[in-house]
């Protein structure tokens, strides 16, 4: 019968015969229904005192009572459906008016449910948690060696329990969900979405702001951040960086999802109920890196904690979009998007910073001819720009180079500037540049030495630090191969120059007098003359330092070639002569001694090549070590 009353065509063909039957036959299906449905519904009445509904009032229907949950959804909908057709139908109002007094009694059940599930459920509404569960547990299983049979039997019961137990995990999880979106279909259906919404979004709210919270996210003003020492604003970085993955693609992509789920009857309902919970706590996550970007005392070290915000925020662009896609919550995209924008215009202004610190650097050149703190501070931070490539080529492809005159060709082999358009290419080129800054600086520092050859010995130490820095790096990719071998044939020069013109004296001497016969007082007087050479160069260098140990050897074995093979043709072609004439004394150096004196060069003495004096690029840049890289949030 009650089949008939739904479908329609009963009703339809006793409506052409009899209206006056219409009439009585509706109402006796509607007080059918009503009374039905109220028997269910009636039970679970929040506000009936008497002592069979006591423990109803104070029970979880759903939790304890499923099947009767099930009907009581039912009865609602059948409630639902039988006020529509009355209303269609214009029966009596009292029938009406009673529907309708069932209906507040079931909705106010309702909303207590899901309040009562929405409070004690957290745990089972984060998806995202029991999939990352999930995983670490797999991949605990997959890092332990299949030799020790031991170890993996316990492993596997541990991965068992474990399994078990995210399978359980999942089921509650699933039936909570279930439930949710039940009542909600429900409550929306009967025309109280409104009350379902309010319940829903102040609770959620909740645990998107404490969760927020406790992973240290803070609501805060510019004029806060203004005023923060540099230190506490770094800490409130390094949070915020290990938040904002957790808070994107958890927190916020686990509540979309939960949201689209429970809500799947409405899209209007979901998008506003989403915006509602999620925008507030998601421009206060997404304001933070823009007043980082603009905090007025940014100098060059910060650079890196920029950096990392901005390489956050464009790791995690695909996820944002997709979260916050709805039209109501476009401000979202436009804060984050802002924050790129300014932490990129912060980056650029650093970096502009860093060129014209390193032009105007007035430090003098050290006095051992060894690498500059400058050299060694310019590097490490370039090594550290070459990591970030990815952000650094976002932020700096709209930025082209300006140059005021055509660059070396030798600087640009790999890439070449004519590549500048790929973004790739710009960052290898502005990197290029920025080395070429400093090559350019030192070759002036260098110019100081009133020694030739320890100008060149202070030019090749320092080019080979830098060339060692690039291999050793994400620079050797960036700047390419092409590049390195160039400036390895460089250091090669400025070494044959140091040897040229360090050791002219002695290495001329033995070219002049190389075939060429000489008497004993001949020979006399090329060995003294040799003695004094040999010493003064040898006085002269014996602070200089090289600090590559590499390099060093290297240097060493090229000299004793040139200036004891030369040498040992002298000694062994002379020496004799010389002792019978009775002027052994001015043979004073056998070959192993000169190989023991030249072993002895390029220690040096300055501590400065060690990395223990402070270095500051410029005034507004605090001290830092040389043998440290600049300090940064990473």
């Amino acid at each position: 019968m009650r089949t008939g009353f739904f479908s329609s065509p009963i009703h339809s063909s006793t409506t052409s015969n009899s209206p006056s039957r219409h009439t009585t036959f509706s109402e006796t299906l509607m007080e059918e229904t009503i009374n039905d449905a109220g028997a269910v519904i009636k039970r679970w009445d929040l506000d009936v005192s008497s002592s069979s509904s006591s423990y109803n009032r104070v029970a979880n229907l759903f939790r304890d009572y499923r099947d009767e949950a099930h009907q009581f959804l039912d009865a609602v909908n059948r409630l639902q459906h039988g006020m529509h057709f009355v209303i269609k139908e214009s029966s009596r109002s009292e029938l009406l008016i009673q529907a309708q007094n069932l209906m507040q009694i079931a909705m106010k059940r309702l909303q207590k449910e899901m309040y009562t599930i929405l409070s004690g459920n957290r745990y089972f509404l984060d998806s995202e948690t029991v999939s990352n569960s999930r995983s670490s547990r797999a991949s605990t299983r997959s890092s332990v060696s299949d030799e020790d049979d031991e170890i993996n039997e316990i492993i596997d019961a541990e991965v068992s329990v474990s399994s078990t137990r995210v399978s359980e995990i999942d089921k509650v999880s699933e039936r909570v969900m279930a439930d949710l979106k039940a009542i909600a279909d429900c409550m929306i259906g009967a025309g109280y979405g409104a009350e379902c919404v309010k319940i829903y979004k102040l609770n959620r709210k909740s645990v998107v702001d404490e969760t927020l919270y406790y992973l240290g996210v803070e609501k805060l003003t510019l004029s806060q951040v203004q005023k923060m020492d540099w230190s506490l604003l770094e800490q409130k970085t390094k949070n915020w960086l290990s938040a904002v993955k957790i808070a994107v693609s958890t927190l916020f992509q686990g509540e979309k999802i939960l949201c689209d789920h429970v809500f799947s009857a409405s899209d209007s309902i979901r998008e506003t109920c989403f915006s509602e919970i999620a925008k507030e706590s998601a421009l206060t996550l997404f304001a933070f890196p823009e007043m980082v970007a603009k905090y007025k005392k940014l100098s060059l070290e910060k650079m890196f904690s920029v950096l990392d915000l901005y390489n956050s925020i464009s790791e995690l662009w695909d996820e944002i979009e997709l979260i916050f896609s709805f039209n109501s919550l476009t401000v979202v995209k436009s804060q984050a998007v802002t924050s790129l924008v300014k932490l990129g215009e912060a980056a650029r202004f650093m970096l502009s910073e860093f060129e014209s610190a390193i032009q105007k650097d007035s430090s003098k050149a050290v006095a051992c001819g060894g690498v500059h703190p400058l050299t060694r501070y310019v590097m490490n931070y370039l090594v550290f720009l070459g990591d970030y490539s990815g952000a650094f080529s976002e932020i700096i492809v709209d930025w082209p180079l300006s140059i005021q005159s055509p660059l070396p060709e030798s600087y640009f082999l790999s890439p070449t500037p004519d590549d500048y358009d790929s973004p790739s290419s710009a960052v290898s080129v502005r990197l290029a540049w920025l080395v070429l800054v400093l090559l350019c600086k030192l070759d002036g520092k260098a110019q100081h030495y009133k020694d030739v050859s320890l100008s060149y010995l202070f030019l090749a130490n320092n080019l080979n630090y830098v060339v060692s820095k690039v291999k050793k790096s994400n620079l050797k990719l960036l700047l390419g191969s092409d590049w390195l071998l160039n400036h390895d044939a460089k250091v090669k020069q400025y070494i044959s120059n140091y040897e040229r013109m360090g050791w002219s004296k002695v290495l001329t001497s033995f070219l002049e007098n190389s075939t060429a016969e000489m008497s004993p007082p001949e020979a006399r007087d090329w060995f003294v003359t040799f003695n004094s050479d040999f010493e003064e160069a040898y006085r002269t260098q014996s602070s200089w330092v090289i600090p590559d140990p590499k390099l060093r050897d290297g240097v060493k074995i090229s000299l004793a070639k040139k200036v004891i093979s030369g040498y040992r043709t002298f000694y062994e072609k002379y020496r004799e002569i010389l002792r019978s004439g009775g002027v052994k004394s001015v043979v004073r150096f056998a070959p192993d001694d000169l190989q023991n004196y030249l072993s002895d060069l390029f220690h040096g003495t300055g501590s400065s090549e060690h990395g223990t004096t402070s270095y500051s690029l410029s005034h507004s840049s605090p001290s830092v070590s040389t043998s440290s890289s600049p300090s940064h949030g990473r």
